[in-house]
């Protein structure tokens, strides 16, 4: 099993930063990619960014120039850094992690979901 610890999220003005964090730990082997993810309300769940773990990183055209994605390997924990934050950005945020059990078993793992709402 894999637990994902997301924080970070929260409500903040247009214009606005907050970082996300994912933490991942369990019986991991090795991870592979780690990403974020967003759904807003009556819409479908939608990719913002992921990075390998070779640092390559791929972002939503919405986000470009504005999120910027990053990892530390030896904690496992995967960073989205959101400036000039716009209502539109205003969804759950859930944590996605690729990842290799100690058995071999290839996992993709969901967080729980944490709230970013870009509000004034």
């Amino acid at each position: 099993q894999v637990q994902l610890v997301e924080s970070g999220g929260g409500l903040v003005q247009p214009g606005g930063s907050l970082r996300l964090s994912c933490a991942a730990s369990g019986s991991i082997f090795s991870i592979y990619t780690m990403g974020w993810y967003r759904q807003a309300p009556g819409k479908q769940r939608e990719l913002v960014a992921t990075i390998t773990s070779g640092g390559n990183s791929t972002y939503a055209d919405s986000v470009k120039g504005r999120f910027t994605i990053s990892r530390d390997g030896a904690k496992n924990t995967a960073y989205l850094q959101m400036n000039s934050l716009k209502p539109e950005d205003t969804a759950v945020y859930y944590c996605n992690v690729h990842d290799e059990s100690l058995t071999g078993n290839y996992r993709v793992n969901w967080g729980q979901g944490t709230q970013v709402t870009v509000s004034s």
